[in-house]
């Protein structure tokens, strides 16, 4: 594993399409976690294959991509609101219909694409919120990328914090980190939770949830020094 490992710079330099999103996740895993993607991280083409057939329709291509590469690393993908496992995709039946890939983990949100987008190779995602179904982020490739960062980020033990933040210590965060090139995106809570934003440095991720005073603040370190820093930057009260 690498300390020096900043997701903000592994994401610099353009918008993230489907390589840029794979590439990401390769050295996120290695550099990150310290376990690189091996042969076997993901569903096979028969698997795929069988579950297109169930549902009646191809999946869009970014979405199969990754189901093959990373789909059954649960340190990935399913630590907090997983992945769906490729043969537990169904379709909900929302107004036109939407394909589901992922849940909350106590079933009150779910993220998916809508059937009238599902040929496009690398389709908009949509969450479902209290308001019903609304847009999440713009591609399927960018939607992978938040996933892996918020199922990293809120894994259990004891390298993860969370804190209430006053805006007073938002010049230590906007001073200390670089925001990372993810578009806003909603909270599905709701609006007072919304945007979410990300920020890191070296061995260090931020998620922060909204922009009003006392907007929370989720954050991981690579090692427990990294999260000793990161409280030591935004000296707020952190639950653990």
């Amino acid at each position: 594993m690498s300390d020096n490992f900043d997701v903000a710079v592994a994401l610099s330099g353009g918008a993230i399409g489907p390589l840029r999103a794979w590439e990401f996740v390769r050295r996120f895993a290695a550099e990150w976690t310290g376990v690189p993607l091996r042969p076997g991280d993901g569903f096979t083409q028969s698997e795929l294959d069988y579950v297109e057939a169930e549902l009646g329709f191809d999946l869009p291509a970014v979405l199969r991509q990754g189901y093959a590469l990373f789909g059954r690393r649960d340190d990935l993908t399913s630590t907090q609101d997983p992945l769906l496992p490729v043969t537990g995709l169904y379709v909900d039946d929302a107004p036109g219909g939407i394909l589901v890939f992922r849940l909350e983990n106590q079933d009150c949100a779910a993220w998916g694409i809508p059937l009238d987008r599902i040929e496009q190779d690398d389709p908009p995602v949509l969450v479902e919120s209290h308001d019903g179904w609304i847009p999440f982020l713009d591609r399927m490739s960018t939607a992978w990328v938040e996933l892996v960062l918020s199922e990293s980020l809120l894994a259990p033990g004891t390298l993860y914090d969370a804190c209430e933040l006053p805006e007073a210590l938002l010049p230590n965060l906007y001073d200390r980190y670089t925001r990372v090139p993810l578009p806003d995106h909603p909270m599905w809570v709701g609006p007072q939770d919304s945007p979410l934003r990300w920020y890191s440095a070296p061995g260090r991720l931020i998620r922060r949830d909204g922009d009003l005073d006392l907007c929370w603040i989720h954050a991981r370190g690579r090692t427990a020094d990294d999260l000793e820093t990161l409280r030591r930057d935004l000296p707020a009260s952190w639950v653990n």
